[in-house]
């Protein structure tokens, strides 16, 4: 393990505080111009996000009904009513999404595909980089400002994982705690992301930062701010 890695555990709780959890528990709020442009767009209700912490599997309540509930594996997606029986489900839903591009619409299975992956890794970050198969490395300093540099943590996906791309980057503050996430949205046409993360409290002995704003990220590797692609905001977090 890298003496940057070891730092950003530590900041961000600590792995001993981590192996003795299990779930997080979240509300969420979400927007953003990537669920318009897939036909899915997204309300303001607050939702209840669950994530399993040692193994990939998210759920998010109520999806597409007041008594519907999303469930993400990788290898299953399903929207499922309270008593667990199944609405709509499907198998190794990768797949389904070669040829998308960014205008490619989505159905509810899509979405709930999406935030099941993506709504794991934020609330997982960094500490799922100990899971067997993460390679992780050290790379090259961002410079967000004349005066702000940000160390950098490069992340390589195994198969059996979904995230957004298999290589990610992270960026890091002088205090090791996560400033920015950059990938590519391999199933929205592979735009490439530049996703902020600010607000940072803690929860039940873990920090994690409660805003998030990924913007489209241009070939300089700038936010085009003016193209928020996905914003989300979390509250009463719960750590167990």
């Amino acid at each position: 393990m890298s003496d940057l890695l070891s730092a950003v555990l530590e900041a961000h709780g600590g792995v001993d505080r981590w192996r003795r959890l299990s779930t997080c528990t979240a509300t969420i709020v979400s927007e953003g111009e990537l669920f318009r442009a897939k036909g899915m767009a997204q309300d303001p209700q607050p939702r209840q996000m669950t994530v399993s912490l040692h193994e990939e599997h998210a759920s998010v309540r109520p999806f597409g009904g007041p008594d519907q509930r999303s469930d993400f594996t990788p290898g299953r997606t399903a929207i499922e009513r309270a008593d667990g029986s199944v609405v709509a489900e499907r198998f190794e839903h990768r797949k389904g999404f070669a040829g998308h591009t960014f205008e490619t619409p989505w159905d509810p299975l899509d979405r709930a595909y999406f935030n099941g992956y993506a709504l794991w890794t934020y609330l997982t970050t960094p500490f799922f980089m100990l899971m067997p198969g993460m390679a992780v490395h050290e790379k090259e300093p961002w410079a967000e400002s004349p005066t702000e540099t940000w160390r950098g943590l490069r992340v390589s996906f195994p198969d059996g994982i979904e995230s957004h791309s298999r290589e990610q980057d992270f960026y890091f503050g002088d205090d090791f705690l996560v400033r920015r996430h950059d990938y590519h949205v391999d199933i929205a046409g592979g735009f490439a992301a530049a996703h902020y993360m600010y607000d940072i409290a803690e929860a039940d002995g873990i920090r994690l930062p409660t805003k998030r704003r990924a913007y489209r990220r241009g070939p300089d590797g700038r936010p085009l701010r003016d193209h928020l692609m996905v914003g989300i905001d979390l509250s009463d977090v719960h750590y167990f």
